[in-house]
Parts: structure tokens; C-alpha cells; sequence
């Protein structure tokens, strides 16, 4: 289909690079030309789409005004995510706790699938935008053309390791023979069918990219929505559908990631005239561009894979005290992204805002948009804590809580959410490492607080304090993070901001 509407909209290969050439290094005269002669030989649509491109509203908005609006679409929709993640656990939670607990268990390769497509879209659009910046438009093209290539193998990648591995990674977890299955069921689905994750997360990157967030918005909440409405009617078998009960949660999600996937794609083609999309474009390799995408990409990719060794190693450390611990830690991980997740999409349109304007070598314009943001992350978490400490009980009823999963988790999100104000910082700053190409500095971060803080106090604190002592080891790790972004970001702001 694309192959058929690029065909439609240009003529050979050689005159569209001939023209395309024109229009962006030439003179005004010489585009004007062009576009003429183009509308002697096409249609309307095809002088539109080879008209010179304007200047992106990244360079010339008010701060505060294009955060807003590149931040606020992209927060909403994370909400709405959120809210499907909520959702979903509820619904889950109603069949009974170790239904409960195999979804969590199922959730670090999961994780892990989503880091890998989220991390590829990361370093797809840090390059797009500060190409855009540049106004280097074939590079733009070739970063958004060679981001849906690798969209491909990252599919083809988990579509063997859903088939060879979701067992063994289980039986890792638990003995526990229906956990186990209900684990296995729900992640080879998720996993085999995972085409349209990955193609909704690169859709809404490019998107977010060129600052059509709004659109992003639309694809992102409209998957989710598909999601929350099929999950009860395939978990239960509601209107004649068979009941499925933790498959038909799987099968939720993967609909409604086609729905998004399948809406981005139409939003790209129609709207976004930043960038063009082609076929022929995707299928010619370019090893230069892919290394910088990954280049970015890669540091984000094992940054968001490391969570996945966390929640991994967690599992194994509550699981030894019981599977209602480990179902505490799956309800809070979906609690707190009400609050995280408007956070990461703030993030999101932070992020083109950043390169662009890194691109467009202004300064004023990133320090105002990164003073803004953060004390928007710090609102934001503040309101998570007040909530976490005056409603924890009710927070847990919503999925069903005993009275056992009560005792543990009440206290255990009142110690974890102190430490989400710092949390919020530390989002902020990030974003600038990622829009700077310095991902590896949130690796750094990242394996700090995890791996080198976070599973280790659990471990040591399990065997001090027992369970209700493991959940100081997330105000330890986030008090590092913390330490270590100041560290970098001043340093990036020396080396970098600085200069410009």
C-alpha cells in the first residue's frame, strides 16, 4: 500500500530526487520552479507535497506555550495508558490472585519488548528532530524511513523469543503449576503477536518527532480505549464471546496495539508532511543512519531493559516470602504509573523540543523549556505522594485486595511513593540526555539506581528487616539517581549547553 501511494504521488525515482533537491538547496526562484513544474505534471496533492517546508513552530512557539502543547496531548494519552494498565489488572484481579500474579510475572519480558521498541523510537526521533532543526530534510526522511525497518526486526526478534523462551523465563519465577500457565499463555500471545506495539510506539515517535503530539495523542488513546472495552468481553466471554479469562487480557492488548498501530500509520501518510515515507526508502538499508539512531537508541534500549532485571530479580526476592507480596509489587507498579506516566509524557514532548532547538543552537530557548519542565515533573509527583499516603487502602480495593495483600502493600506504598518528587527531577534532566545524544549518561544512571542500588538493599534489607524493610531499598535507589543526574547534567551543561 505504501509502495502504491508513493508511485501515485511522484513519478521515477531519479526525478523525485531531483526535485527534491531543488526545492531544498536552491533558491526561492528556482523552488518556485519546481512546484510549477510539478503542477504541470501532477495533481494538487503532489505540489502540496513538494512545496518547500515551513518553519516548525519547535523554533518560533513560546516556551511555555509549545511545552504545553507538545507536552499536554502526549500526558493525556499516558493517562489514558495508565488507565488501561489500571484496567487491565482489575479485570484480571477478578478471576483470582495468582491470575493476578502471573501477569506479573509475565511483566519483565514484556518490559523488555516495549524497551526495545521505545528505546529504537527514542534515537529515531532525537536524529529526526535535530535533522528537522538543521533543516537536513533528507536525513529526516531516511531517520523515519529506517526507524519502521528496524520496527520490523524487532518484531521478527521477540516472535522467537515468545516461541523458545516464555517457559523457561517463567518456571524461573514460580513452581506454581496454574500461575505458571496462566504466565506462559499470556506472554507468548503478547510476544507473537506483538507486530502492532512495535508499529504504534514508532507511529507516535515520529509524530512526537516533528510536534504533531496531538496526533500522537489520538493513536496512543484510541488503542487504549479498544483495550479497556475488549478486555471484560474477552476475560469474561460477555456478547458471545468465548470466555478466555487471562488469554482474552492478552488478546485485548494486542488489538488494541493493531488499532493504534494501524490509526499512526493513516496519521503519518495524511498529516505529517515533515517527513515522507516511502516503500522504496525502507527497504534501502542505510548503515549510517541506523548507527546513529542506535547510537541514541541503544544506551535508551538497555536503560529501560535494565527495569526488566529489576522487576525480575524483585519477583525472586518477594516470591520467597509469598505470591501475594509479588501481586503487591505488580498493583503498585500499576498504581504509580497514574502519576509516572503523565511524567514520561511530558517527557515525550520535551524531548524534539530539546533536539530541535539543540539543532537550532539556541540556548535560551532549552534552558526556559527545561526549567519549566522540571517543576512541572515535581508538581506532578507531589500529587502522587499526597494520594499514595491518605488513600492506600482504597487504592488496593480496587483490585480485589485480601486482607493479607492489604497488611503488605499499605504500608509499602507509603514508604515508595517518598521518594517520587526526586523521581520527577530526575525524568527532566533526563530528557536532555536523550535529546543531547547522551543516553549513555541515563544508562549510567539508570544501572546505578536499579542494579547497583535497588536489588541489592532489597536483597540485604529482606534478610535485616524482613518484608516490610524491602521497600526503603526505592528511597536509597532514587536518592542515588538523583546524585548521579546533578553529577551529569552539569556536566553535559558545560561541555554543551554552554557552547551554544
Amino acid at each position: 500500500m505504501q509502495h502504491a501511494r508513493e508511485s501515485a504521488r511522484t513519478g521515477s525515482f531519479m526525478e523525485e530526487k531531483m526535485e527534491r533537491k531543488s526545492l531544498r538547496e536552491g533558491t526561492a526562484q528556482e523552488a518556485g520552479q519546481g512546484t510549477a513544474q510539478e503542477a504541470g505534471r501532477g495533481t494538487a496533492q503532489e505540489v502540496s507535497q513538494a512545496a518547500p517546508r515551513q518553519e516548525n513552530k519547535m523554533g518560533v512557539m513560546p516556551v511555555k506555550q509549545l511545552i504545553v502543547s507538545m507536552s499536554l496531548p502526549m500526558m493525556v494519552s499516558m493517562l489514558v495508558q495508565a488507565l488501561y494498565n489500571v484496567v487491565d489488572s482489575i479485570f484480571v484481579a477478578q478471576l483470582s490472585e495468582n491470575a493476578l500474579t502471573a501477569v506479573t510475572l509475565a511483566f519483565p519480558m514484556q518490559n523488555l519488548m516495549i524497551a526495545v521498541g521505545s528505546g529504537t523510537g527514542v534515537g529515531v526521533n532525537a536524529l529526526l528532530s535535530k535533522a528537522l532543526g538543521e533543516k537536513r530534510f533528507d536525513r529526516s526522511d531516511g531517520a523515519a524511513n529506517m526507524g519502521l525497518l528496524l520496527t520490523f526486526f524487532n518484531y521478527v526478534l521477540f516472535v522467537v523469543m515468545g516461541l523458545l523462551l516464555a517457559g523457561p523465563f517463567i518456571s524461573t519465577q514460580t513452581a506454581d503449576p496454574e500461575i505458571a500457565a496462566y504466565s506462559v499463555t499470556y506472554l507468548r500471545i503478547v510476544t507473537c503477536l506483538s507486530a502492532g506495539v512495535f508499529c504504534q510506539m514508532m507511529f507516535e515517535r515520529l509524530l512526537q518527532a516533528t510536534g504533531r503530539t496531538f496526533l500522537s495523542m489520538i493513536s496512543q488513546a484510541t488503542g487504549a480505549i479498544i483495550n479497556i472495552i475488549f478486555d471484560p468481553i474477552m476475560i469474561f466471554g460477555l456478547f458471545g464471546f468465548p470466555k478466555l479469562g487471562v488469554a482474552g487480557a492478552a488478546y485485548a492488548t494486542v488489538l488494541g496495539q493493531c488499532v493504534a498501530a494501524v490509526i499512526g500509520l493513516v496519521l503519518n501518510r495524511v498529516y505529517n508532511t515533515d517527513i515522507r515515507l516511502s516503500l522504496r526508502g525502507i527497504l534501502r538499508p542505510d548503515r549510517e543512519i541506523i548507527s546513529r539512531i542506535y547510537a541514541v537508541g541503544v544506551p535508551s534500549i538497555l536503560m529501560m531493559s535494565i527495569g526488566s532485571i529489576m522487576t525480575y530479580a524483585m519477583n525472586r526476592i518477594l516470591i520467597v516470602f509469598s505470591t501475594t507480596a509479588t501481586a503487591v509489587f505488580g498493583v503498585y507498579f500499576k498504581l504509580q504509573s497514574f502519576f509516572f506516566m503523565p511524567v514520561f509524557g511530558m517527557n515525550n514532548g520535551l524531548i524534539p523540543v530539546l533536539a530541535f532547538n539543540y539543532g537550532a543552537r539556541n540556548r535560551k530557548r532549552i534552558e526556559e523549556a527545561l526549567r519549566f519542565a522540571m517543576m512541572l515533573a515535581v508538581s506532578i509527583m507531589l500529587v502522587g505522594t499526597v494520594v499514595f499516603e491518605l488513600f492506600p487502602g482504597q487504592l488496593l480495593s480496587l483490585f480485589n485486595a485480601s486482607p493479607e495483600m492489604k497488611e503488605i502493600g499499605i504500608p509499602a506504598l507509603r514508604i515508595i511513593c517518598l521518594c517520587f518528587p526526586i523521581a520527577g527531577v530526575c525524568i527532566a534532566l533526563g530528557s536532555v540526555f536523550q535529546a543531547f545524544s547522551k543516553s549513555v549518561y541515563s544508562l549510567i544512571i539508570s544501572v546505578g539506581r536499579q542494579l547497583g542500588v535497588l536489588i541489592p538493599a532489597a536483597w540485604i534489607l529482606a534478610r535485616i528487616g524482613g518484608l516490610p524493610a524491602i521497600w526503603w531499598s526505592f528511597v536509597l535507589a532514587e536518592g542515588l539517581s538523583l546524585v548521579l543526574s546533578v553529577i551529569l547534567f552539569r556536566k553535559l551543561y558545560r561541555d554543551t549547553i554552554e557552547t551554544l
